[in-house]
């Protein structure tokens, strides 16, 4: 098919997945991480990734680390949300595993 010489395309380059985990537990909890690099950093996203880190069981959060359109970076605790200041992927998913060995101990 040709494309008319008046037609504006964008074409968006897809995010590129870079982490992809995920560990089932003897217990039935699940722990899964995903990581996306983005075509490139916007003002909700700077760091110019997209990520979802969940504890939990299936239809039950514990613990999540996300930055959902709209949201930034934030984190759960179960039912409460509050922000997260990220400040690399490094230490990201080093504050995550710290708060799941936190819940796996209770």
């Amino acid at each position: 098919m040709l494309i008319p010489p008046y037609a504006i395309l964008y074409i968006m380059a897809p995010a590129l997945l870079i982490l992809d985990r995920k560990l089932l537990l003897n217990d039935g909890r699940i722990i899964q991480m995903k990581v996306w690099r983005l075509p490139e950093a916007s003002p909700e996203r700077p760091h110019g990734l997209k990520y979802s880190l969940f504890f939990g069981r299936p239809g039950q959060r514990i613990v999540g680390y996300d930055n959902e359109a709209g949201k930034g970076d934030h984190r759960h605790y179960g039912q409460r949300e509050e922000s997260y200041s990220f400040s690399s992927l490094q230490q990201l998913i080093a504050d995550f595993e710290e708060d799941v060995r936190r819940e796996m101990t209770k």
